[in-house]
């Protein structure tokens, strides 16, 4: 089976595979995805088994599911006080792009040079290209897990919000508000989607480390956009917020690698 779906074209399996779990998807009854959502999130998924493959595929897949499922927890109290997402969760276009913009560029960035299209120096003091774009492939959801699950988790169970910018109290769902509790929820989410990225060999184990420092600095960044900027200009919205952060992270962990590069020489 598998040297069947290897000599096939990837876009094409792409194609099929995601309108064959999209299906399912807007089948069943808890609803992850509005239909707009499943539309995008089938462009999203064959871009990715276009140019990443099955590896890539897994990635996303794993933000995903876990994305989802950390947002429904304690679903109802967060509903009850007002600071549950909207439309219980299910995401739409706005929604899969604001989470995976960043990701799909960095995809179609693989594609174009494994397309022969570009050239790199391999030689030269800066990192392939190509596994630069695979690290901010998957720093970008490493970082956008990681701030799902440090927000969603601190409005359920945070004991204790403090305003990142002056460590004030405030109350739980308050823009650029942290918790203990939500903060380990975003580094134990942003090591497991890395060590996802290692296990299917789009990273190293270098790179599981950029991933987690990435998503830390990216995460905590986004924290302070929302208590700073994001009340005083209506066009910043929590998608472009979530673009912003994404962004943040995937420069962030390219930085690291190259940095490293250059330092070992």
């Amino acid at each position: 089976m598998l040297p069947l779906l290897d000599s096939a074209n990837p876009w094409l399996v792409g194609v099929g595979l995601n309108a064959v779990l999209l299906g399912l998807v807007a089948i069943a009854p808890k609803k992850l995805l509005t239909p707009a959502g499943i539309f995008h999130a089938g462009i999203l998924g064959v871009i990715v088994w276009g140019t990443l493959g099955w590896q890539g595929y897994l990635v996303v897949g794993f933000y995903f599911l876990v994305g989802s499922g950390v947002t429904r927890i304690g679903m109802a109290q967060k509903e009850a006080q007002g600071i549950a997402e909207k439309r219980s969760g299910a995401r739409g276009p706005e929604n899969v792009w604001g989470s995976a913009l960043t990701a799909a560029l960095c995809a179609l960035g693989v594609g174009v040079i494994n397309s022969g299209w570009l050239i790199s120096d391999s030689q030269s003091l800066v990192p392939n290209p190509v596994s630069l774009l695979l690290l901010g492939y998957v720093a970008s959801f490493s970082t956008k897990l990681s701030d799902t699950s440090a927000s969603e988790v601190g409005k359920a169970y945070g004991q204790k919000t403090f305003l990142i910018t002056t460590l004030q109290p405030v109350p739980r769902g308050t823009e650029g508000a942290v918790s203990l509790e939500g903060t380990l929820a975003g580094v134990v989410a942003s090591i497991a989607i890395a060590l996802v990225g290692w296990a299917v060999g789009l990273i190293d184990l270098l790179g599981i480390v950029w991933c987690i420092l990435a998503a830390f600095i990216a995460t905590n960044l986004e924290s302070v956009i929302g208590a700073t900027l994001q009340s005083k200009y209506t066009w910043l919205t929590n998608e472009l917020v979530n673009i912003l952060n994404t962004l943040i992270g995937a420069i962030a962990a390219i930085i690291f690698a190259w940095l490293w590069k250059i330092a070992i020489g």
